[in-house]
């Protein structure tokens, strides 16, 4: 899309040209023998009669002044072009100037906000070293408390070991303690036994012999008469 400053300036440009083009196209001065031949018609006719009744220096200086008139001309038209642009150069330089206040504030506002994510980043960073920090110290108060426990560990593994040969000397001693002992409740059972046969044969016996005195006791208080 071509810029309205671009399309007047071509505008002004070819107006210009246009401008050129006619000067160069103004009719050069009749010579003397044209203006004898040509009849008086107009103003332009008698000014060129008049040029041709001119000595040459007059005639010069007319020219020079009328090429001085047409250049003053075309100075003011290009001044008055010159101006147009100028006003509508301030115009877009003013657009420009707004724009460029306009970016200078966004740019401002990005490097605020720019600032504040950077202000934010350094605190988040500060924060993950010290949350690195505290992991690395929990972790090697971790290691030592670890290396503490396997310690403990393998104290209580050899107290637990030897413990553990303690209790299989007792239990093998109970074992042998109890294998006596059962076999001496054996012993005893038999003696028991042996005992408890002796009693009964005892106490038979001692029955017997008491059925006995007791027989021969009543046969010796009986009356003599109902002996037999």
């Amino acid at each position: 899309m071509i810029s309205p400053f671009f399309r007047k300036k071509g505008t002004q440009e070819g107006q210009e040209d246009r401008s050129q083009e006619l000067a160069s196209q103004e009719p050069a001065p009749p010579s003397s023998e044209e203006i004898s031949e040509t009849p008086v018609q107009s103003p332009q006719d008698s000014i060129f009669i008049q040029k041709s009744r001119m000595d040459k220096k007059s005639l010069d200086l007319v020219l020079a002044v009328e090429q001085m008139i047409q250049a003053k001309q075309h100075t003011e038209l290009q001044n008055s072009e010159l101006q147009d642009r100028l006003a509508h150069s301030g115009g877009h330089i003013d657009r420009l100037n707004r724009d460029v206040k306009q970016l200078t504030r966004v740019i401002e506002e990005r490097e605020k906000s720019i600032l504040d994510l950077e202000q934010k980043i350094v605190d988040k960073n500060m924060k993950v070293d010290q949350v690195a920090e505290d992991y690395r110290e929990l972790e090697r108060r971790m290691t030592a408390e670890i290396e503490e426990l396997k310690s403990v560990i393998e104290l209580e593994k050899q107290k637990y070991g030897s413990l553990q040969v303690k209790h299989n000397d007792v239990l093998a001693e109970k074992n042998k303690r109890i294998h006596e002992l059962e076999e001496r409740i054996g012993r005893q059972d038999v003696e028991h036994q042996h005992l408890k046969q002796k009693y009964e044969t005892t106490h038979q016996e001692k029955v017997y012999l008491a059925n006995m005195i007791s027989d021969f006791t009543n046969r010796m208080s009986a009356p003599i008469g109902r002996e037999g």
